[in-house]
C-alpha cells in the first residue's frame, strides 16, 4: 500500500470540512508546533465524529498493510504451526498420565497433555510467551514509527491532518490487534491439535478439582486475554524504543534484548526481590486459571504491573513523538 492510499483517509475527510485537500510532493520537516499536529488541539463536538471516522480508517490502512505484510504473515504462521509440532511429539514420545495422576491433577501442565488435549494450549503459550510470541510483537510494534521514519513516510503520514497523538495511538492500536490475533492463533491451533490427537473432556486443574470441559474451554479465553494484555505491555515498551531511533532494525533488537536481560534477571536469586516488577515475570501468571478457584488476586496484579508498564511507556513515546520535528 502506498504512501497516499494510507494518506488518503485523513486527507478525505478533512476535505469535508473544509481543509485544503492534497500534500505537497516534498513536505518540509514538520515541527512539533506545525498545524494540524499540536499535540493538545481541541476537537469541537461538531467535528468529533469526523475524527473518529478518520481515526478508525486510519486504523483500518494501518491493519491491513501488517496483516498483508510477508513477514508478519510468516511469524504467525510459525506461532501457529509450534503447538502442533509440541502435540506431535507429545503423542509420539511421551508417556499417557495415570488415571490417578490425572484425577489429583498432578505432573504440571506437560504431563496433563496426554490425559486431556486442552492442556496443549495452555502448555503452548507458556512455551511461546518467553521469547517467540515477544518477538512478533516486538517486530510490529518496534517498526511502527521508526520504520516510517527510516523510509521516509513519516512526514507524509503528517501532512494530512491526522495529528500526531492520533497517529501514534492508530501505530499502538495496531500492535496491540496484532498481538491479541497472535494470541488467539496460538490457542486456536493448540486447542484443534489437542482435540484432535489426545482425549478431551472434563478438566482436571493442577488443584485437583475438575471443572466441565465448556468452562475449560471459558478458561482458556481468559488465559488469551490475559496473555494478550502483557504483549500490550511489551508493545508499548517497543513502541516507546520506536519514537527514540529511525532504525526499525535498532528497535527491534532493542526490544527483544530488553525482554532477554530481564529474564535473565528474573532468575537471579539475589535479585529476587526485583521480580514482582519485571514485566516479564508476569507473563505465565495466567496459570492462575488452573486454580479452583481462580488465583484472581495473583492474576490482577500481574495485571496492574502490565497497566504500569503501558502507562510509563506510552507516556514516553507521546513525548517524545509530539516534541520532536520530523525530517524523514
Amino acid at each position: 500500500m502506498s504512501t497516499v492510499e494510507r494518506v488518503r483517509p485523513a486527507a478525505e475527510d478533512a476535505r469535508t470540512e473544509g481543509s485544503a485537500s492534497g500534500a505537497a510532493p516534498e513536505p518540509a520537516p514538520v515541527s512539533a508546533g506545525a498545524s494540524g499536529t499540536e499535540p493538545g488541539a481541541a476537537v469541537s463536538a461538531g467535528r468529533a465524529p469526523g475524527a473518529v471516522r478518520s481515526w478508525l480508517r486510519l486504523f483500518g490502512s494501518e491493519a491491513g498493510l501488517t496483516f498483508r505484510r510477508p513477514r508478519n504473515i510468516a511469524m504467525l504462521a510459525v506461532l501457529a504451526v509450534i503447538p502442533v509440532v509440541i502435540g506431535v511429539v507429545m503423542r509420539l514420545f511421551a508417556e499417557p498420565i495415570s488415571a490417578e495422576a490425572q484425577a489429583e491433577g498432578g505432573g504440571g501442565i506437560f504431563t496433563q497433555i496426554t490425559g486431556n488435549g486442552l492442556f496443549l494450549t495452555f502448555a503452548a503459550l507458556s512455551v511461546l510467551v518467553q521469547l517467540l510470541l515477544p518477538v512478533a510483537v516486538a517486530v510490529v510494534a518496534g517498526d511502527a514509527v521508526a520504520g516510517e521514519a527510516g523510509g521516509g513516510t513519516l512526514r507524509y503520514l503528517l501532512t494530512a491532518p491526522a495529528g500526531r497523538t492520533r497517529l501514534l495511538a492508530v501505530k499502538y492500536g495496531n500492535a496491540v490487534v496484532f498481538g491479541l490475533a497472535a494470541v488467539s492463533l496460538i490457542a486456536v491451533s493448540a486447542l484443534v491439535t489437542g482435540l484432535v490427537l489426545f482425549p478431551a473432556g472434563p478438566i482436571t486443574l493442577l488443584s485437583g478439582t475438575t471443572i466441565p470441559f465448556a468452562e475449560g474451554l471459558l478458561r482458556i479465553g481468559l488465559v488469551v486475554l490475559y496473555v494478550s494484555a502483557g504483549m500490550a505491555a511489551l508493545a508499548a515498551v517497543a513502541l516507546a524504543l520506536s519514537t527514540l531511533t529511525e532504525v526499525a532494525i535498532g528497535a527491534i533488537a532493542a526490544t527483544v534484548v530488553t525482554v532477554i536481560v530481564v529474564q535473565v534477571i528474573g532468575v537471579i536469586p539475589q535479585l529476587s526481590w526485583l521480580q514482582p516488577y519485571l514485566l516479564t515475570h508476569w507473563w505465565n501468571g495466567f496459570d492462575g486459571v488452573l486454580r479452583d478457584p481462580i488465583a484472581t488476586a495473583e492474576m490482577g496484579r500481574g495485571l496492574l504491573v502490565f497497566a504500569a508498564y503501558t502507562a510509563i511507556s506510552g507516556s514516553v513515546a507521546w513525548a517524545r513523538f509530539t516534541g520532536k520535528d520530523i525530517t524523514s
